[in-house]
C-alpha cells in the first residue's frame, strides 16, 4: 500500500526536477555570445553593449582600485560599470592630484578630486557614461583612463581588433566602441549561438 501512495509522489518529484533542469537549460541558452572585429582599432579599444530596454544595470557596492605607482596611472585603462566606485590610490612616495575635465566629452562632469600623499585613497563614483581622461596636476605627463559602461556586456579589442562578449541576452541590441580612436555604433540582432559582427 505505502509503495502505491510512494509512486505518484516520486512521479511528481521526477516530473518537478526535469522542469528545474529544463528552466536552467533554457536560461544558460538566453544567454549568447557576440564575436567580430573592428576596422583600424587599436588594441584595449572597449566594445560593449549599450542601454538595454527594460533593464537597469548598476555597479552599486563594487569598488575597483586605480593606483598612482611609479608615476603611472595603474591600470592605465580601466572599464567600469556604471554606479562603480573608484578608489584613487597613492602608491608613490609623492604627493598625486587627480582630475578630470569631462566625461563622455561632457565638461559639465568634469571633477577636480585633490591631492594626497603616499598611502591615501580617496574614492569616487562613476554614474555618468563615456570615457574619462585621467589627470594629475602635480604631474602632467600621468595620463589615464576610465571608461564607464551601461552594461555588463563589455569586452576589450586584441591588437588585431577582434573581440568577444560573452553573456549577452537574445533580442536587439547596439554595439558602441569607446576609446581607441573614432567612436562607431551597429545594431545587432542577438540569436542563439554565436552572433558575428564587423565593425
Amino acid at each position: 500500500m505505502k509503495s502505491l501512495l510512494h509512486k505518484p509522489l516520486l512521479s511528481a518529484i521526477f516530473a518537478l526536477e526535469i522542469c528545474v533542469i529544463v528552466a536552467a537549460l533554457a536560461s544558460v541558452s538566453m544567454a549568447q555570445e557576440i564575436q567580430g572585429k573592428v576596422s583600424g582599432a587599436r588594441a584595449g579599444t572597449v566594445v560593449y553593449v549599450d542601454w538595454i530596454s527594460g533593464k537597469d544595470y548598476k555597479g552599486e557596492g563594487k569598488h575597483v582600485t586605480m593606483d598612482q605607482k611609479g608615476m603611472t596611472f595603474r591600470p592605465h585603462s580601466l572599464v567600469v560599470l556604471r554606479g562603480t566606485t573608484v578608489d584613487f590610490l597613492n602608491s608613490d612616495a609623492v604627493g598625486h592630484n587627480v582630475y578630470w575635465k569631462s566625461v563622455g566629452g561632457d565638461k559639465s562632469k568634469a571633477n577636480n578630486l585633490g591631492t594626497w600623499p603616499q598611502g591615501q585613497t580617496k574614492s569616487f563614483k562613476f554614474w555618468d557614461v563615456g570615457a574619462v581622461s585621467l589627470l594629475c596636476n602635480v604631474h602632467p605627463e600621468m595620463s589615464g583612463f576610465i571608461y564607464v559602461v551601461p552594461t555588463p556586456f563589455y569586452a576589450l579589442t586584441k591588437a588585431d581588433g577582434s573581440f568577444e562578449i560573452k553573456g549577452v541576452p537574445q533580442g536587439h541590441v547596439t554595439l558602441r566602441t569607446m576609446g581607441g580612436g573614432a567612436s562607431k555604433s551597429k545594431d545587432v540582432d542577438v540569436g542563439t549561438g554565436i552572433t558575428n559582427v564587423q565593425f
